[in-house]
Formats: C-alpha cells, structure tokens, sequence
C-alpha cells in the first residue's frame, strides 16, 4: 500500500471508509490516487479524505479505477464536493428511476459534469419537464440514455422556446416529440440560431408537416456553414449538379451528416470501384449512411462477383444490394445463385467477419 494512500486513511476512521462497502480486495482500486498527480494536485480538488471518499462511493456503484480517474479528471470540481451530502443522492435519483448500475456509470462517464449540477435545482426540474413533454417515464430516461448533457442546462428557457418555434411553424407535435427523445441535443441551441435554421430549412422548400422538416434541421444546426459549404463542394466534385444535391438533400437531410472523408469514401466506391454514374446519389442518397467496411464492402463484393460471372447487368442500379436487410439480402441476392457460385454465402459472411475485426 502506497504512502499516500496510507495518508489517506489516516485521516479518515476505518468506520466510514469501509461504511462504502469496500472489502480488503476492493481496497487496490483506491490505489491510483498515488499516481494520479492531476487528482490530487489540483488546486481545486479537496482534502484526501474528501477523495478517498469519493473513490468509495463511485466504486460502490459500479465505477472502475480508470473510469473515476477519468471523471475526476474531466470534471475536476467533482473533487471538492461532499460525496455523501452532495453526490450520492443524484445517483440514488437516477437509481430510483429505474436505471441499472451499468447504465448509471455510462450516463455519468459520458457527461461527468452531471453530478456537479443541483439535484433539486437542476436535475429534478429537468427531469420532470422532459417527462410532461414526452408523455412518460420510460420515454423521459430512453432520451436521457441517448444525452445526458440535456439534464445539465434549463430546459424551460433552452428547449422550450425552441419547441414553439417549431410548432409555431405547423410541425407536428409527434415530430417534435420524435427528434426530442431520439436527437435531445438539436433542442440545446440557442432560440435565436435555432429559428435561422428553420427559416433556412423553410426556405430550402421542406413541408413543415413531414418529418423530414425536423430531420433537416437536425441536420443544419449541426454544422456551421463553412462546413456545410464544405460538404457541398464535396459533392459537386464527384458530379452532382446542384438540382442533384438539391433532390438528394431533400430525400434525405442525413446525407450532409457525415464527414467529408466518409462521403468521399462511399463516392469513390459507387463510382470507381462499382462504376455507378455520380446522379445515382441523387436518387438514393441513404446510401452515404451505411457502414462502407461492415455493409457496402462485404456487399460490393458479391456484386461484383456476380457481375462477372455475367448473372446480374452492369448498367442496372442495383440499390436493393446495399439497400435491403441482412435477412433479405441472403435471401433474394445470395441464395438465388448459390449453384452457379457455391460458396458465395460463406465468402460474403468471410468478408462481414474481416470488416470487424
């Protein structure tokens, strides 16, 4: 056992440090205060009792070493809160909510500075305007689950405001309430940028009444216009007219999403590897969004494997390859030529297993 560790318990009776649950065994995961400079150096952090304690109660509930040592680090302040006065009832919260050990310490290693925002202020308060909105408990901690930082900010003055800016609009509730649970974080914005988006998505023609409407402002709020500019320039090196773009936008927002090294990646395979002309994007443009190494590689392979063995024709677009479920792609795609190529299923879920590894 380290010095410093030692120190440690010094200052603490062995009554409340072992009050936490620790056995002799789990003892060795307080161990990386003595070589964690960052944590216990800090001016801000507390006493080493203070940190001591804060190890019990976090291990208690399921945190590792590495996963506090990270937290305290991310979220230094936590350090020089009462762990037992101030931090152990937010997880009790969250306990009594119906969220499970594992789905506590992921919520708090996502966003660490939940646990230094007021339980009664804050958390509580948001919590219940997210469960009024949504409707129910369950929806409220699914949306937690996708966001934790939604708990961290007033939500009456930043998601509030801009949902009637939407609903002002003629935006279904339903959809509102969709994007809410599933996107929390497009609602974090400030009112002022959040209407610029909408007018902007107005004006680019999208039907407030659809749900592609709030998709679309997903999709711009995420980005600054540089990068959107960025975006589009991407798209018109490979060939796209702006009628193209325009079209392919607007069947699917989502496709400006993506990172302009994976737009490039997916355009170059269409148009290179597999000789599609670049309009094909225009017409389906959700083909940007599958996964290039574990669907639209394995996949390519077998079209161009029964392109060459002459059974398909290389100038139909063949989207229901890329398309399609997995359960649907054997079924109509592989099965259909297992004679003519035996071993096709086994190569293609060879090339599934390599992307994964």
């Amino acid at each position: 056992m380290s010095y410093l560790f030692r120190r440690i318990l010094l200052l603490r009776s062995p009554s409340s440090v072992f009050s936490h649950g620790f056995s002799e065994c789990s003892l060795k995961s307080l161990r990386f205060l003595s070589t964690s400079s960052e944590i216990v150096s800090s001016p801000k952090s507390a006493s080493l009792a203070s940190n001591a304690a804060l190890v019990a109660l976090l291990a208690n509930h399921g945190f590792s070493e590495s996963q506090i040592s990270d937290i305290a680090k991310r979220q230094c302040k936590i350090l020089s809160l009462n762990p037992q006065k101030i931090l152990s009832p937010k997880l009790l919260f969250f306990q009594s909510k119906g969220l499970s050990s594992p789905e506590i310490v992921k919520l708090v290693c996502s966003i660490p500075c939940v646990l230094t925002g007021s339980l009664n202020k804050r958390i509580i308060p948001n919590f219940d305007y997210l469960q009024a909105v949504l409707g129910s408990e369950e929806k409220t901690l699914a949306t937690i689950k996708k966001f934790a930082g939604i708990l961290i900010k007033d939500l009456r003055i930043s998601v509030g405001p801009n949902i009637e800016i939407l609903k002002q609009i003629g935006v279904q509730d339903s959809n509102i309430l969709k994007y809410l649970q599933y996107q929390p974080r497009m609602f974090l914005i400030n009112s002022i940028r959040f209407k610029e988006v909408v007018e902007r998505v107005t004006e680019m023609g999208f039907n407030p009444d659809r749900l592609q409407f709030v998709v679309a402002v997903f999709a711009l709020r995420s980005m600054t216009k540089s990068t959107w500019d960025k975006k589009v320039e991407v798209y018109r090196k490979w060939g796209l007219s702006e009628e193209e773009f325009s079209l392919a936008f607007r069947r699917n927002p989502l496709c400006m999403a993506f990172s302009e090294d994976k737009i490039n990646a997916v355009m170059d395979f269409f148009v290179n590897k597999i000789g599609w002309e670049s309009s094909f994007f225009a017409r389906r443009p959700a083909l940007i969004s599958y996964s290039l190494k574990k669907r639209i590689l394995p996949r390519g392979y077998v079209y161009q494997v029964l392109l060459s063995k002459g059974l398909i024709k290389k100038h139909k677009s063949h989207f229901l390859f890329f398309e399609c479920t997995e359960k649907r792609f054997i079924e109509k795609i592989i099965n259909p030529h297992k004679e003519q190529i035996p071993g096709l299923l086994e190569l293609y879920k060879q090339k599934v297993m390599d992307s994964r590894r």
